[in-house]
């Protein structure tokens, strides 16, 4: 019951977070900040009140542990938001980031000096080439889409071009991130929760610094369309509401990632959270009619065979279908 419950949660949280971040950012593309600041707020309050206990429960991982991931976890959530103001597309943004496995790869080798299988090394292989194509596509989508003089599609395709930057640096720090947090676990045991409120609650300061663009939207979202909410009788910018949706949808996300690595192995979380991505890509490419050309759709492909190859799965697979078989032919 608690896997199929967890499993529920990823999938209708994941999904709806990404409809209503679609939903965002297609009326205000640079709202990135305020989103990010009402997310890290809501889990952080979260935290504080039934993880934290008001701060009367000691830590059992060290602050000034969680001061060097959160520096670093706040840099990749503040980047990735951040990088949709630089022409850059929601099923682009999410294929870029199903790009993990391979710099997570890349820094075990480089700093934990680990080896790996032939199988391993091409599921990297295959998710650089679906990453690739989809990257060159959507750059060709950008100079067909540039409108006006020579020197505007220019000045388009640099934005471009620095977004990828910003999603390439947010994608090699969360893979450094996470070896830093694996590391963490092995010389003080897991604490996947407690790592969550601290993740959350410590950068919360680090928002002063974009107080102006967070305020600035926080006026754009109070002039959108009014909506009145059935049997209240309240009426509500439809922004605020958005807003409110994708907080609420993050943490049901969020929240089911963990129970799910506290029920099954890694394997199967893995798996989850990689059909949640497909799906999510799928549904915003159909709903919102996202530009998909047929290379994207190989370079999606390819990724997602990559990354069910760095799982696995097919092995898998083949060795419970070949098990059947086997016992079968020993019995005769």
């Amino acid at each position: 019951m608690g896997t199929a419950f967890a499993i529920g949660l990823v999938f209708i949280g994941c999904c709806s977070n990404v409809v209503s971040l679609e939903l965002l950012v297609r009326e205000f593309p640079g709202c990135g900040n305020i989103v990010t600041f009402a997310q890290f707020l809501f889990i952080g309050l979260e935290g504080l009140i039934f993880e934290s206990n008001f701060g009367r429960k000691k830590p059992a991982i060290p602050i000034r542990n969680y001061v060097i991931m959160v520096t670093m976890f706040f840099a990749v959530s503040v980047i990735n938001n951040y990088a949709l103001n630089f022409n850059i597309a929601m099923p682009l943004h999410m294929i870029f980031r199903s790009g993990s496995l391979i710099a997570n790869m890349i820094m075990g080798i480089i700093i934990l000096k680990k080896r790996h299988s032939a199988s391993k090394y091409l599921s990297i292989a295959l998710v650089t080439a679906g990453i690739f194509i989809c990257t060159v596509m959507s750059a060709r989508q950008v100079n067909v889409a540039s409108e006006g003089s020579e020197e505007q599609g220019f000045y388009t395709l640099v934005r471009w071009l620095i977004g990828i930057a910003m999603l390439t640096f947010a994608l090699l720090m969360s893979a450094r991130m996470g070896i830093f947090q694996e590391t963490l676990y092995k010389q003080y045991g897991k604490h996947s929760k407690e790592a969550l409120f601290y993740n959350h609650c410590l950068p919360l300061p680090g928002f002063l610094l974009l107080a102006s663009d967070i305020y600035n939207h926080g006026v754009y979202f109070s002039q959108s369309t009014p909506v009145e909410i059935p049997q209240v009788g309240l009426t509500v910018p439809i922004m605020w509401i958005y807003l409110l949706i994708n907080v609420i949808t993050q943490y049901v996300c969020i929240r089911g990632v963990f129970i799910l690595t506290t029920e099954c192995t890694s394997l199967t979380v893995t798996l989850v959270v990689t059909l949640r991505k497909f799906l999510s890509l799928i549904f915003s490419i159909l709903y919102f009619q996202n530009p998909f050309s047929t290379w994207h759709w190989v370079g999606t492909a390819v990724v997602f065979v990559g990354t069910l190859l760095y799982t696995e799965v097919l092995s898998s697979v083949w060795a419970a279908l070949r098990g059947p078989a086997v016992k079968q032919k020993k019995a005769e």
